[in-house]
């Protein structure tokens, strides 16, 4: 093998080893509040929004705060460094990516799922013709 073609290789190489250790870096694991307070690592939480306490907005420091249930019933305090999200009331759940700290967790990113609207409750009528 020539010296360019083992250059070429080697860089090939160091580029997939830079690409994939930061991808999986980026990529964090779907956890609770409790798994995410004992490891501290940045994961996703699946939960649903209590609207039974309060939402609050401070434009001063960006922060949207809010109460998360998540999927095994816990419930924390969660800090979003951003306004709150288009459709956060009708999101019939939320993946929250963060990590804790302390009892509070702070969130990155939020993924508002709301409803589908193609979801019916009865199945569509269609006509066949006779």
């Amino acid at each position: 093998m020539n010296t360019r073609a083992i250059v070429g290789l080697v860089m090939l190489v160091a580029f997939t080893v830079v690409l994939l250790t930061t991808f999986a870096s980026q990529v964090g694991e779907y956890q609770n509040f409790d798994d995410a307070a004992s490891t501290g690592k940045r994961v996703h939480v699946v939960g649903e929004w209590a609207a039974e306490h309060p939402i609050a907005y401070d434009a001063g420091s960006n922060v949207f705060s809010f109460h998360m249930r998540d999927e095994a019933g816990s419930l924390r305090e969660v800090h979003y460094t951003n306004p709150k999200p288009a459709n956060f009331e009708d999101a019939e759940r939320l993946v929250i990516e963060g990590r804790a700290e302390g009892e509070i967790f702070v969130a990155d990113n939020i993924l508002v799922k709301c409803p589908s609207k193609y979801n019916e409750t009865e199945a569509p009528q269609v006509d066949v013709g006779t």
